[in-house]
């Protein structure tokens, strides 16, 4: 009686195919490594926490030399000051709205933009595609004038729209989402779609924006840090009396012949905190997003 020994399948070459060194192994950092992302980690941390420990001085301490390396004990009575002189409370929930809407906005029509741009076929696609990425090229500061004059004549001054409608959408957000949707989205799933009976609706609900999720992601959050840290125009369209932003109550803080630089540090700690709880919050779906879009590329 014969038996037959099991036999490792060849390929093509009749050869055993070797297994590459390393697969299935977890990569693990040297020394250099840690020492290298502990330094930077040192160096992206020093501003907050130099912030912190000059809002919790006074003027006087900050203005002696060497500056101070470690917290004073006048951290919460700088905090309410701001708090109170800069209407911080009204402030923060206008930067919020602001902020809020301007992400949903961009995130929004920069999407359908750039979905049109990389997978729709229609005349002039590549001259008014041109004509979106030149915009980014004209300096803001042209705009202003015209601008403001007509949310002057629409009756819009110091009111929140005035900050929200000219950044509802953005060059750089139509430009990215066509960029990551032309590779990431292939044609033949939309096709499909369509053979399905689906309408335009309902494969952009459940075929572009699926596929599109990780630069969403990214481009939210880029936008809306973007949008909470805007000074320029907000400056110009809203007052500190009126409906101020974050960045526009600061503006306001510390006045007189000598500036008290240690509640202006108070005051940008509280404009930084929700940054950062927001982050702590949604950080992990964040890079999650973005390791998801990086693998699928």
């Amino acid at each position: 009686m014969t038996t037959t020994l099991p036999t490792r399948s060849t390929g093509s070459t009749g050869s055993a195919r070797p297994r590459k060194r390393g697969a299935g192994r977890q990569l693990h950092g040297g020394k250099v490594t840690y020492a290298v992302l502990i330094l930077f980690t040192i160096g992206s941390l020093f501003p907050l926490v130099w912030t912190a420990i000059a809002a919790s001085r006074n003027n006087t301490r900050l203005a002696e030399t060497p500056p101070p390396f470690w917290f004073g004990g006048n951290l919460f009575k700088n905090l309410e000051i701001a708090w109170t002189d800069a209407n911080m409370g009204t402030a923060l929930l206008n930067t919020l709205v602001v902020a809020g809407t301007i992400t949903v906005g961009t995130v929004l029509f920069s999407t359908l933009a750039g979905f049109a741009f990389a997978k729709l076929r229609f005349r002039f696609r590549g001259f008014l595609l041109l004509l979106v990425i030149g915009t980014m090229m004209v300096p803001p500061q042209l705009s202003v004038v015209p601008l403001f004059m007509v949310v002057a004549k629409l009756g819009w001054t110091d009111q929140l729209q005035s900050v929200v409608l000219p950044t509802l959408v953005s060059a750089f957000g139509v430009f990215f989402m066509r960029q990551y949707l032309k590779e990431a989205l292939p044609t033949e799933l939309i096709e499909a779609a369509r053979v399905d009976g689906a309408s335009s609706l309902r494969v952009i609900w459940h075929v572009v924006f699926p596929a599109a999720r990780p630069a969403m992601a990214v481009l939210a959050m880029l936008t809306f840090v973007m949008a909470w840290n805007d000074f320029f125009w907000p400056i110009i369209a809203l007052t500190q009396e009126g409906s101020p932003t974050v960045q526009v109550a600061l503006a306001g803080l510390g006045r007189g012949n000598i500036p008290d630089q240690s509640v202006i540090m108070a005051g940008a700690l509280l404009g930084t905190l929700p940054l950062l709880i927001a982050f702590v919050l949604f950080g992990k779906q964040i890079v999650g997003g973005i390791m998801q879009g990086a693998v699928k590329g």
